[in-house]
């Protein structure tokens, strides 16, 4: 089976469309990066129809929430815009299943610790609020033309894979952060140690790439399979704090890292925790590579290459 893997090239999606051929199918890249773009409808129509595409996998999107709150016309424009193309070409070539790169973004700050996809969504910036809309979209699709899909609201994604690993630009992830500072020998700016958590630093759940992927795959296979529409937490129900997450990066490296205390960033949750009961007990999907020593050993021996 052909997938088009919009945003293959990026970080997720290359790792994804890596365990989609490992799995037996046939991930054809739609990416940016190749100058194919999720907001040109004919672009869209052509590569699916031209590649007899059965399934879509839909990573391509804009990421960082501090950047969406100094320019959210980008933000909506390709995130929720780009996304509707998408659907309704999908629906318009007959293309009915589709996996939804969703994100824990949607929740705002939470109302409770570990969060349930039921809970309230109440979005802090416009990537968060863009990631919600495509939900409410594919909800719609699904009743009025039969689009199936499922949503993945991911956690903290990090770590490396074969190769492959976090090269954001700009970087706004903690981990790719911390280990630059490492290497460069540079400060690193932690913002704010005042939140209410054990140690005052913020506490995120980290699940590795590669258990991303298989979660992917999974959901992909019960679509096929005849799967009804849904949405699903994909972390590990375990925090780290940052001040965690900068001693294993200390612990790994065998080097200190200056950290200097800046003032937190607006809109900053104090913890984010998944609970991903829903997804482990509908897919048998479990986390198997997500343990914070591993996933910082991964991205670790990435940045070495």
């Amino acid at each position: 089976m052909k997938v088009l893997v919009t945003g293959g090239s990026g970080y997720i999606g290359a790792i994804t469309g890596k365990a989609l051929a490992a799995a037996g199918f046939t991930p054809i890249n739609f990416d940016l990066k190749q100058g194919s773009d999720i907001r040109d409808k004919q672009q869209v129509l052509a590569a699916l129809k031209d590649n007899q595409i059965e399934a879509v996998m839909h990573f391509a999107a804009f990421i960082s929430m501090g950047e969406s709150m100094a320019n959210p016309y980008k933000y909506f424009d390709n995130n929720v815009n780009g996304s509707l193309n998408l659907i309704e070409t999908m629906v318009q070539a007959g293309v009915k299943k589709l996996i939804f790169s969703s994100s824990a973004g949607v929740y705002g700050n939470p109302t409770q610790v570990p969060i349930k996809e039921d809970d309230p969504k109440n979005p802090t910036n416009p990537y968060g609020l863009s990631k919600l809309m495509v939900e409410e979209m594919l909800t719609w699709y699904d009743q009025l033309h039969g689009l199936k899909s499922i949503s993945l609201r991911y956690f903290n994604a990090a770590g490396a894979v074969n190769g492959l690993g976090e090269t954001h630009d700009p970087e706004s992830h903690l981990i790719p952060n911390l280990i630059a500072a490492v290497m460069s020998g540079s400060e690193f700016k932690l913002f704010g140690s005042d939140y209410s958590t054990p140690d005052g630093t913020c506490v995120r759940d980290y699940i590795h790439v590669s258990d991303l992927a298989d979660a992917h795959v999974l959901t992909l296979k019960a679509l096929i399979s005849g799967h009804q529409s849904g949405i699903y937490n994909a972390g590990t129900g375990k925090g780290y704090s940052n001040k965690e997450v900068i001693d294993m990066v200390e612990k790994v490296s065998g080097k200190k890292i200056n950290v200097k205390i800046e003032s937190r960033r607006p809109g900053d949750a104090d913890e984010l925790v998944a609970d991903s009961s829903k997804l482990q007990q509908e897919f048998s999907w479990k986390p198997q590579h997500s343990e914070l020593e591993n996933i910082i050993k991964s991205a670790w021996n990435y940045s070495q290459h």
